[in-house]
């Protein structure tokens, strides 16, 4: 594989971390370029079965997406991408919807596995939107059904459910 190539699959791995929010994020921000800031980077490119680190204060950018972390690691077997792991106190992503308001989420770990389409947040993670929050030690995403897993493993888990918006009365000012 040459460098090219390499960081092609690079870049596509890390627009997979759009994936979970599309229902509900900017779905203008996948035909964004991403931007990958780092104080350094360590890439085996020539290898199918290989790792890219970026560390350093890791900042990815696509449209309104906002990646940061201490370290994002990019996994591949036989080429194709396994994972995509972000670390720090505390890893966020941050991203605007299409209604205009913003998803956060932060944890002490993000581990992004494409092949079994499964985002895991572990570590004091925080998920929010003026939809509503769920936060506690571990979660686990699956894109592909929607189902959510946190809990469950002796820690407590916070969910909250913010009410859908009064729509104004007619005739009101």
């Amino acid at each position: 594989m040459t460098p090219r190539h390499a960081a092609s699959a690079l870049t596509l791995a890390l627009a997979c971390l759009v994936v979970p929010w599309q229902v509900i994020a900017k779905s203008s921000d996948r035909d964004q370029p991403m931007e990958i800031e780092a104080g350094g980077q360590d890439c085996n490119v020539a290898d199918a079965n290989s790792k890219c680190v970026f560390t350093g204060n890791v900042v990815i950018r696509q449209g309104t997406l906002d990646v940061r972390a201490a370290r994002a690691e990019v996994v591949r077997r036989n080429g194709e991408v396994e994972q995509v792991i972000l670390t720090g106190k505390q890893a966020t992503m941050k991203q605007q919807m299409d209604d205009g308001t913003m998803m956060n989420a932060r944890a002490d770990r993000i581990v992004f596995e494409p092949p079994k389409d499964l985002l895991t947040l572990t570590g004091n993670f925080n998920v929010e939107s003026p939809r509503g929050s769920n936060s506690g030690q571990r979660m686990v995403y699956n894109m592909g059904t929607g189902q959510m897993q946190s809990g469950g493993d002796g820690t407590r888990v916070r969910t909250v459910i913010q009410p859908r918006a009064a729509a104004p009365a007619k005739g009101s000012n």
